[in-house]
């Protein structure tokens, strides 16, 4: 249920209340809004529990929450949630773009495609340290060594730097060295590895598995918030269907849909989506008009020489362009970019 707060509450109210929520043997999350502080109260719930809090000070009102993911509603809070880390801001108005190699190869690589990336406006490098490949005898990435050289692009450039972390031992090493935490597609429903990393400080950006509905991945999202972290980025990479002409199939109203149901930021991965890199410059101005929060692309300065992925990357011309295309479209939008 939602604890509301009267508009003006003072901070010894609201943390009388959060003891109070805890008290009853639920979870708190307070989760403060532009004009209203709710706490949420998570768990099993007694018929007494509404009226005992209703009459605490400071309330205004209690009201259940109908959905099942409780922390990730707009029901709990109205307002779109924006993620900040370093330059990239992603929601509430800011489209963010994240763009880099699938893998991390050589330093070369990473230092130019992260240069070049920054001139064109992006304000995070992706790059993959740790490659979980379908093919146990697939490139698996450079891993600490991978890590390290992102944190060296992000010295020279100050981009932001997400990369994937795939098992909840390997957080804390990730962390050390990222800036956003991406949990992959295959890893969605990692339940372990989502509790990991809502109990460190690093944004998160989870993929929605590839054949998981939207429920399902707005609750793999509730069990980051339920550890604490608020900063947790939704992405939208594709799903399978029968249809073969794309890699997977990038269903694009899923924006808007996840902006009427949660306040959670909504990244669209087109790279993964088309798996073709001549279709990613239209979906990602496409991405736009429909109300992405973010973009994250596949770049790398020679795509024919790339160890994975390299028929889904956009070199870094095309990069640029795709960038003008974009930015076209979200200024007709009034969108920050």
């Amino acid at each position: 249920m939602i604890v509301v707060m009267r508009r003006g509450a003072e901070q010894a109210e609201i943390e009388h209340m959060a003891q109070r929520v805890e008290s009853l043997g639920l979870k708190a999350h307070i989760i403060v809004g532009a004009e209203q502080t709710v706490i949420a109260a998570i768990g099993d719930k007694r018929p007494e529990t509404k009226e005992s809090l209703e009459s605490g000070p400071g309330v205004a009102s209690v009201m259940p929450i109908l959905a099942p993911y409780k922390v990730a509603s707009r029901e709990v809070k109205p307002e779109s949630t924006q993620v900040v880390v370093r330059d990239l801001k992603v929601g509430a108005g800011c489209l963010g773009v994240m763009a880099g190699p699938c893998s991390v190869e050589s330093e070369e690589q990473l230092i130019t495609t992260a240069r070049a990336v920054k001139k064109a406006g992006a304000t995070a490098l992706r790059g993959g340290a740790f490659k979980p490949r379908t093919s146990p005898y697939a490139f698996q990435g450079m891993k600490e060594e991978g890590l390290k050289l992102l944190a060296a692009a992000r010295e020279e450039t100050g981009l932001a730097i997400v990369t994937e972390v795939m098992s909840p031992e390997d957080v804390e090493l990730v962390a050390k060295y990222a800036d956003v935490l991406q949990i992959g597609a295959r890893n969605m429903q990692n339940y372990r590895l989502l509790e990991a990393c809502g109990r460190v400080d690093r944004a998160v950006l989870l993929k929605r598995g590839p054949a998981a509905t939207i429920d399902e991945l707005l609750l793999a999202a509730e069990y980051i918030l339920n550890e604490g972290n608020q900063n947790v980025m939704l992405c939208e990479r594709g799903i399978r269907t029968f249809e073969t002409h794309t890699r997977f199939t990038l269903p694009l109203a899923t924006v808007p849909y996840l902006h009427q149901k949660t306040h959670l930021p909504v990244v669209i991965d087109p790279s993964h989506g088309t798996g073709h890199a001549y279709l990613i410059e239209d979906m990602c101005a496409a991405s736009v008009a429909v109300g992405a929060d973010g973009l994250i692309i596949e770049v790398h300065p020679k795509p024919e020489e790339a160890m994975s992925d390299g028929y889904q990357s956009l070199n870094l011309d095309q990069f640029a362009q795709t960038m003008t295309k974009c930015r076209k479209v979200a200024d007709a939008l009034g969108i920050e970019m």
